[in-house]
């Protein structure tokens, strides 16, 4: 049996000491916890292309493919497995907002050291690795 699994796409902004969060809000999944924007993977889409889209959509801002930086990937478990690229956006075009209001009920920059106690686990993950220099993660196995 061959896998079949959602994969997604985070986007990791920082300004100087800072990273953008979201909070999770009426979507059914860890509502009330924070995130950084994502989104999945549409079909017929490259991670670049999803990532430029997920930020226009999420957070109003544009991205060029050749400001997406990789960070790393990560093949997990919680209900079902999945598998997560993380992304660093080294530019873009616009000042962040909450442009899925009903998806999302707090967007902010935090610092990168004092994440919320109910940042989500794996996401605190992806950012330690990504901060650390590792590009490969299983987590929740």
């Amino acid at each position: 049996m061959r896998a079949k699994f959602p994969v997604t796409v985070h986007l990791f902004f920082f300004r100087e000491n800072q990273i953008l969060l979201s909070r999770r809000f009426n979507t059914g999944y860890r509502d009330g916890e924070y995130s950084v924007p994502a989104g999945h993977l549409d079909g017929d889409e490259t991670v670049r292309a999803a990532a430029a889209r997920e930020a226009e959509e999420e957070i109003g801002v544009r991205i060029e493919a050749g400001h997406i930086r990789f960070s790393s990937v990560m093949h997990r478990i919680e209900d079902d497995e999945r598998v997560d690229f993380f992304v660093h956006i080294q530019k873009w075009e616009g000042e962040p907002f909450n442009a899925e209001l009903d998806k999302c009920d707090d967007l902010r920059w935090v610092d990168i050291g004092e994440l919320p106690d109910n940042t989500i686990p794996y996401v605190r993950r992806a950012i330690a690795n990504h901060l650390n220099g590792i590009t490969f993660e299983e987590f929740g196995w």
